[in-house]
């Protein structure tokens, strides 16, 4: 007994819960990536190397790509707590970290809001914002969403205002959640007041509640609303699986950077890359090819054209091979390669798998936003004459570099203020009543 106990408090001990510092040289290469990409892009904006509409459309993905991040994070925390877990306490820390950063994220969402009501061109990314032109260049459309005005104008649903007000509270919610859960667990880990983790338990219950009302409100808002006309009811789950997927694969990419910096020895084990692992594969390959397939299926059994309009932008040009690539890259492939639980086990063979899910939840995102639904797309009788009646709407653009530099400034940015927390806290609750059944942990 008394061997095991030191063993604890040899794999606790303050040189193996710190990030030392190769973490702050990672981490000044973080801002320089932050720094390179953000500047890059907006100078191809102000020199007119791409086009407004597409530069804050890719503005707003990389955006909801960061905000995924967390909010997958956040998920997994009080999950924990809610089911009140054992085994990932040794790994909790970082995903409350990640949780963590929705204290400030809402700061990324000040330019979109400026271009909205300073500028007054809300419209480049959400086309309810001017109803004027929609009416001009596609008033079937237009009508459709009227009608949506109409029945919510009690309650102002696509109304700027009332729009601006949700995502506040949405940012609200999260910000208070991740940092009620953060902050619990530093108080837990230098008192270890049970009490903490019974009030943390308690709170978990009602989270989820909020969490996934905010999280399926906000995909309407940001995401769905692009294509306003257009409606799922599933879009929401959706978006909480994209959630899944890219916060799953960030915490299991954290745990082994963290590891790579030799810290974390003998508390983080190939046990707990296992039980990552099978999060990653339920929530981001199973359970996302599940809800997609579901939502593909019922709009095309309806067969309704306001639906499914949606899915045939997708389907022309250019967008049909992204279609396949998450077909293949979100689903297929990673479900064939991590099946079994040897490649969960090893963790550099993890940590590529989970930065390819990362890769292709992006790619989701980009697929969800950028592609426009024809106008006049009824009025063609054959599949076969879409790319013809649509030239415009065929390419992706995909490989325009300011996609790429803002994804490169949001991870920088993400990247920095992550490893900065990382670094100022403690790797692992040390007093929670749970550790040493973490530090233990079997599969069985």
């Amino acid at each position: 007994m008394s061997h095991a106990h030191s063993g604890a408090e040899l794999k606790l001990g303050k040189h193996n819960i710190e990030l030392g510092g190769p973490a702050a040289s990672l981490q000044m290469a973080m801002s320089v990536l932050f720094a390179v990409g953000i500047g890059g892009a907006v100078a191809m904006l102000s020199t007119g190397n791409v086009e407004s509409e597409f530069f804050w459309k890719s503005y707003l993905q990389n955006v909801i790509f960061v905000i995924a991040i967390s909010l997958g994070g956040l998920f997994f925390v009080f999950v924990q707590h809610l089911t009140r877990a054992g085994w990932s306490v040794a790994v909790r820390r970082p995903a409350e970290i990640l949780a963590a950063n929705l204290r400030w994220i809402w700061v990324l969402f000040l330019p979109i809001a400026y271009l909205y009501f300073a500028k007054g061109q809300g419209a480049q990314i959400w086309p309810w914002a001017d109803m004027a032109t929609m009416r001009s260049h596609a008033p079937a459309e237009a009508d459709l969403v009227q009608k949506k005005l109409g029945f919510f104008s009690q309650f102002g649903l696509f109304n700027g205002d009332f729009f601006w007000i949700r995502t506040v509270a949405y940012f609200v919610i999260w910000g208070a959640l991740a940092h009620f859960f953060y902050s619990g667990s530093l108080k837990l880990g230098a008192s270890g007041d049970a009490n903490i983790t019974r009030r943390m338990q308690l709170v978990a219950a009602p989270a989820a509640i909020l969490f996934a009302l905010s999280a399926t409100f906000a995909a309407f808002d940001w995401m769905m609303s692009i294509s306003p006309a257009w409606f799922s009811t599933m879009f929401g789950v959706y978006f909480f699986c994209g959630c899944c997927t890219v916060g799953f694969a960030a915490l299991i990419l954290t745990c082994v950077m963290i590891q790579s910096t030799g810290a974390m020895k003998g508390v983080i084990t190939e046990e707990h890359y296992q039980d990552l692992g099978k999060l990653l594969f339920a929530f981001g390959m199973v359970f996302w090819a599940y809800i997609g397939f579901s939502q593909y299926m019922l709009i095309w059994y309806a067969n309704l054209p306001e639906e499914t309009g949606w899915f045939i932008a997708r389907q022309i040009g250019d967008w049909v091979w992204v279609s396949v690539f998450l077909l293949a890259g979100h689903f297929i492939i990673p479900f064939l390669a991590f099946i079994s639980k040897w490649p969960k086990r090893m963790p550099m063979v993890l940590a590529a798998g989970a930065a390819w899910m990362l890769f292709v939840g992006w790619i989701d995102l980009y697929w969800l936003i950028h592609p426009e639904v024809p106008v006049g797309l009824g009025a063609v009788k054959r599949y076969a004459e879409l790319e013809t009646a649509f030239p415009e709407h065929t390419k992706t653009h995909l490989l325009q570099p300011t996609n790429w530099l803002l994804l490169a400034g949001m991870v920088g940015l993400y990247g920095m203020m992550t490893i900065r927390e990382l670094r100022r806290a403690p790797l692992v609750c040390v007093k929670d009543p749970r550790v040493g059944e973490s530090l233990g942990f079997e599969n069985m």
